[in-house]
This record gives structure tokens, C-alpha cells and sequence, in this order.
């Protein structure tokens, strides 16, 4: 999809309640992973619910550039026939990943510790985003930087070493994409390659890494143990597996929001991931007051998931603490939704990571408030939104940025606002969430293109 095209706004209005039950598409994160390690793998790897979005076939796309056999086998179901560490082929062409930060850090790692040359590239958006934080580990484990956009922005070519140099890395911030890129990479080097976190990110990388068959430790470090430290053996080999995809919590965090401020609905979303690394909007939620229930708690692809039931409730304003950044970095878009509709002040602090996602999520979230006349304030990398517990007034039309995530949240907002919300372009929603539309409609939503 391309991003260049006309827009295509959206609007959301009030209306009645929401109701039923849904299953959000399957987790990007763990997605870009599959299809990454099945390239790395021996033999074939079966991923089933697939998230089938722009992002991850951008990953799929690149992937069979650099010599994986890939096949859709249905609905969410794919066959990857990988090539094994060593085993990559220069692509023949540049590497587009569109929107994909991720699918594009991720890959610069694989690409990175590997004896092959490749261009990366994106669209307007991904060419924006800050790539040195994954350049320079990279460098330190041999990678050649052949050519960059300024600020090591892509478009960007890199060139790996035949064998990655093994490091022990500090990572600057709190990001699963520079550890899981120095894990990548460090798998084609011999010996050791650890990854230090002041604070614990997602571990899904480490999570698949043990179930395509290499030996990875984690052990707690720094002060209270908040962060980690994460030891890959290299060179492993890793073997085919199959792979059972959980519905993404990121992306069930918009009709979970959308069911608690909508007066009266009562909803269930599905099979949703609950890996206590990715669940800090829950958290959150359940302490401003949300009405969520867990049930049927099981085991899917190495994760635990669980339904959620989500009715309507009085939500209050809390204090969200900086570590908890890490487990919601994607949700405080919606969760600063929600604050608008909760009674009192909520502060969400240390969100410097939000001013380097698809856009300067801050800021667009900041500005989106502002055009629905809610009352709010950004200090420093903290941003606080103060409700009195009705409706927001809406009314407004916001700039998205090409930010898929902005979209949503915005939309969820205008289905309990007095006046309708717009959105200026909601396109870019399927690159994590191809079915929101549908979705939410089926559930009662009042959504207009």
C-alpha cells in the first residue's frame, strides 16, 4: 500500500452501544518474528494467524528477496522455507518497508550479521525515523555502513561481515528493537552476544529464538531488578517449528477503550496476548477503574493469552510511572483517550519514545486533544490530560502523520464525543489493523468514510 496516494478521512460519531465479541488480528510483534526466524531456520516453518497487514508482508516481501521460499496457505496461514544462518542472497533489489520500523530494524540486524549487501528503504514516514541507535551496534559487530541518508536515516545500505564480532551492549533507551536487532545479528558470531536493559522491554524475540532452538539466558539486573540481561549463544542452528500467532494487544487496545467509554456496551475480544511485558495499558485501565474481566487464561504459541470481557465503567485519573513505558509504549495514544473521558487528571510520564514512533506521538496526541477541546499539557516527556468524567466535546479533525495509531485512537474518541471526530486520513490503519472498519462496525460503531 501506498502511502503516497489521496487521503482518506474517516469520521466517528456517538451512537449506540457497543456489543458483541471479536478477535483482533494476530500480534505484529510476534509476526515480523516468525517470518524472520523461518528465514534463519532449516526447513519449513508453519505460522498460523498471521497478522496480514502492510507491515509484516513489507518482512515477507524482504524476506524472499533474500532467498526464503514463502507461501500463503489460507487465511493467516504460511509455509517459510528458510535458507539458515549463512545461507541469505543479496537481493536484487532495494528493500521497502513502507511503514514498517520494526520489520525494517529488525531485518537491518539479520542483514547486519550476515554476509550479504542490502538496500533499505520506506516511505515518507520511515524515512524520518532515527535508525543510528541500530547502526551503531551494528558497526561494532562489523557491519559496513555503505550509504545513508543524512542522520543515518534510510534509505541506508548495509554490508555484513562473514562472521558477526560477539559484543556486549548497552542499549541507550528501553527498546526491544535495538536488542532484538544486536540479537539478531549476534546470531552468525561465535562465542557469546549479550544485551544489557536498564529497563525490560518486550521479550518476544528471546521468547522465538528458544522455540526455533538457540539458547538464550535472561536474568535480572540493575537497581530492583527492572532491567535485563540477555545472553545469546551463537551460531546455533535453528530448526523449523510452527508457529501459533496471539491476537495483538496493541491492536486490542482500541475497541477494549472504545467499549469502556461508550455508555452501556459490553464487549469480548478475544485470545488476546497477555505476556506481562505488553499488558501495562491493562494495568493502567484497571486502576483508573476499567471493568475487565479475564477468561479462559491459556497457552498459544508460547504465550499466555486470554479473553477479555470490557464494559462500559467510570474511569478515574491516575499517575502512570515512567517504567512502566516499556509495556504500553504503543497504547498511550488511546490511553490518552481514555484520560479524556476519566474524571481528574491523568499523568502519563517519561514518554520521549512516543517523539520517535511513526510520528512524533506526543505531539500528535497533544494536538488531537487540543482540536476536540480537551483539556491538557505536555511537560517535558510527560503528558497530562484532565477530564471531568463527561463527554469530551470532539467537534475537531485531526492530522494523523501517516500514523496508524493516531487514526484509531482518534476514532474511538469520537464514538462517545459530543460532536463527531475526524480523522484526516485513515489508510494507513492497515498496516496493523486491515479489519478495524468491519470491526468496529460489526460491533455498533459509527464509522464514515
Amino acid at each position: 500500500m501506498s502511502h503516497d496516494s489521496a487521503p482518506s478521512p474517516l469520521t466517528a460519531a456517538a451512537g449506540a452501544a457497543l456489543r458483541g465479541a471479536l478477535r483482533p488480528p494476530g500480534d505484529k510483534s510476534i509476526s515480523h518474528r516468525a517470518i524472520i526466524l523461518g528465514l534463519l531456520a532449516l526447513g519449513e516453518t508453519r505460522v498460523e494467524g498471521l497478522l496480514e497487514g502492510d507491515d509484516v508482508l513489507r518482512t515477507i516481501a524482504a524476506a524472499r528477496a533474500l532467498g526464503a521460499g514463502i507461501d500463503r496457505d489460507g487465511e493467516g496461514r504460511w509455509r517459510v522455507r528458510g535458507v539458515g544462518i549463512g545461507g541469505l542472497s543479496d537481493p536484487e533489489g532495494v528493500l521497502d518497508f513502507g511503514n514498517a520500523g520494526t520489520g525494517s530494524r529488525l531485518m537491518m540486524g539479520v542483514v547486519g550479521g550476515q554476509p550479504v549487501t542490502a538496500t533499505f528503504d520506506g516511505d515518507a514516514s520511515l524515512r524520518k525515523r532515527p535508525m543510528r541507535r541500530i547502526l551503531d551496534p551494528l558497526e561494532r559487530m562489523g557491519t559496513q555502513i555503505v550509504a545513508q541518508a543524512e542522520g543515518g536515516r534510510v534509505p541506508l545500505t548495509l554490508r555484513g561481515p562473514a562472521e558477526a564480532i560477539p559484543v556486549t551492549y548497552e542499549t541507550p533507551v528501553a527498546s526491544a528493537q535495538i536488542k532484538s536487532a544486536v540479537l539478531l545479528a549476534g546470531l552468525n558470531a561465535p562465542g557469546t552476544t549479550t544485551v544489557v536493559e536498564a529497563a525490560a522491554t518486550r521479550d518476544h524475540t528471546e521468547r522465538m529464538l528458544r522455540l526455533f532452538g538457540a539458547t538464550v539466558a535472561v536474568e535480572p539486573c540493575g537497581p530492583e531488578g527492572h532491567g535485563r540481561r540477555i545472553a545469546l549463544t551463537g551460531q546455533p542452528t535453528l530448526r523449523a517449528t510452527e508457529v501459533v500467532v496471539p491476537a495483538d494487544p496493541s491492536s486490542a487496545a482500541f475497541p477494549l477503550v472504545a467499549a469502556l467509554i461508550v455508555p452501556g456496551s459490553d464487549v469480548v475480544i478475544e485470545g488476546v496476548m497477555m505476556n506481562p511485558l505488553r499488558t501495562g495499558l491493562l494495568t493502567t485501565l484497571i486502576e483508573m477503574g476499567a471493568e475487565i474481566e479475564r477468561l479462559r487464561e491459556r497457552e498459544e504459541g508460547g504465550e499466555t493469552v486470554a479473553d477479555l470481557r470490557v464494559r462500559a465503567s467510570r474511569l478515574r485519573g491516575v499517575d502512570v510511572p515512567p517504567e512502566r513505558a516499556p509495556a504500553m509504549i504503543d497504547e498511550y495514544p488511546v490511553l490518552a483517550v481514555a484520560a479524556a473521558f476519566a474524571e481528574g487528571t491523568t499523568r502519563m510520564r517519561g514518554l520521549h519514545e512516543l517523539r520517535v514512533k511513526e510520528s512524533d506521538r506526543l505531539a500528535a496526541v497533544a494536538d488531537g486533544l487540543r482540536a476536540n477541546g480537551v483539556a491538557h499539557a505536555v511537560e517535558g516527556d510527560d503528558l497530562l490530560v484532565h477530564g471531568d468524567g463527561t463527554p469530551a466535546a470532539g467537534g475537531g479533525t485531526v492530522a494523523t502523520h501517516l500514523d496508524h495509531r493516531i487514526a484509531m485512537a482518534f476514532l474511538v474518541m469520537g464514538l462517545a464525543t459530543a460532536a463527531p471526530v475526524t480523522v484526516d486520513d485513515g489508510a494507513m490503519i492497515a498496516t496493523s489493523f486491515p479489519s478495524f472498519l468491519p470491526t468496529m462496525r460489526a460491533l455498533g460503531a459509527a464509522i464514515t468514510e
